[in-house]
């Protein structure tokens, strides 16, 4: 028998891992990734009481000396808009936390989700339009609470789920194991082999962390939060800037970029009248010259007003710098569920509001 005294959690562990911690009651590596298919992939309950080519009795002690942990869904709405829709989980702890699936059906033979999820509760950053950052920090989620998401996510799906952003509540890189070993998992053949190029890692700016998933060679996707290209108002609005500076920032981008070849991600949250400026889009030509970047626009979404999108001709002035100063790709982000509170920046873990507006009646 395992000599744990705490059961072997599935949905934390790699098959390898499984193989490792199971070792004692009998279980092989191929019977891990067995397993593992059962329980992530196929979304059972609890070890099988049966496999053919297994002994009961392995399974028995299997079941002994693991356990299957579940999210509690406390709530989800369906904004009537766009169809995004918002969840309200809770784990381990006392807190709930949210996550959004991302409807991607405008091609009718290829009909998928993404999921947006959480890796903390609440967010130590505290960017001034986040409603998260405003939080605080809670909790950092387990690597089960992670991967359960996009578990319970893809059982309540009528299509398949296809990729996973790590842009929910939270800084996943203060939280970068359990977010690694989640990726790990949700990509893994026996897992939920989701596409590692169809997982994204977002982040604020956290440089030793930036430093470190460029060394262990991750193969994520890689989204830098950058939203300012002048370091005073970048300070103002997202405090990191005082630890990570900006110069500091975007040599950890250069460097991994260097290592991987990849074009880098840059999001941008536009705030009206603020960073959305033809000498804002000067600023971030000069800091990435000869970094081949994406500027990915995102309209904020404050909830309290305090700051609002750019309007249609601040927008399109704004792009059209871009687009010149650059000579990049510049997209514009769509961030959806704003009627549920569940666009970026609106996850608060709060108990989710009803739409106030039909689809009719969106402008």
């Amino acid at each position: 028998m395992t000599t744990s005294a705490q059961p072997v959690l599935f949905k934390e562990h790699s098959a390898d891992q499984l193989q490792q911690r199971l070792e004692s009651v009998g279980v092989d590596l191929a019977l891990a990734r067995r397993l593992q298919a059962e329980v992530v992939q196929r979304g059972r309950p609890e070890v099988p009481a049966t496999l053919p080519g297994v002994s009961w009795r392995v399974l028995e002690r299997v079941r002994a000396a693991s356990a299957i942990p579940r999210l509690e869904v406390l709530d989800r709405v369906t904004s009537p808009r766009d169809g995004f829709t918002k969840y309200l989980f809770r784990g381990e702890g006392s807190e709930p936390f949210e996550t959004v699936r991302i409807p991607l059906l405008h091609r009718p033979d290829d009909r998928k989700y993404i999921v947006c999820v959480s890796s903390q509760v609440g967010c130590a950053m505290g960017c001034v339009f986040c409603a998260t950052g405003k939080m605080g920090f809670r909790r950092n989620l387990a690597t089960w609470e992670i991967v359960d998401q996009v578990m319970q996510i893809r059982a309540d799906s009528e299509y398949p789920v296809r990729g996973v952003v790590f842009m929910g509540m939270g800084e996943p890189m203060l939280n970068y194991d359990r977010v690694m070993q989640a990726a790990s998992i949700l990509s893994e053949p026996c897992g939920l082999a989701i596409d590692a190029k169809a997982i994204t890692i977002s982040t604020v700016g956290i440089v030793p962390m930036i430093r470190r998933f460029t060394a262990e060679g991750r193969p994520y996707r890689l989204v830098v939060s950058l939203t300012s290209a002048d370091p005073a108002q970048r300070r103002d609005l997202l405090p990191v800037e005082k630890i990570h500076p900006l110069p500091e920032l975007l040599a950890a981008v250069r460097e991994y970029h260097q290592a991987t070849g990849k074009r880098v991600t840059l999001a941008w949250t536009m705030l009206g009248g603020i960073n959305t400026r033809p000498e804002d889009a000067r600023r971030l030509a000069e800091w990435t010259a000869g970094l081949p970047v994406l500027v990915d626009l995102i309209d904020v979404n404050d909830a309290t007003g305090a700051f609002l999108p750019p309007d249609r001709d601040e927008l399109n002035t704004f792009r059209d710098a871009l687009t010149a100063e650059l000579g990049m790709p510049v997209v514009r982000r769509y961030s959806g569920g704003k009627d549920v509170h569940g666009a970026c920046g609106m996850l608060a873990g709060q108990p989710i509001p009803l739409p106030v507006l039909p689809a009719a009646e969106e402008r």
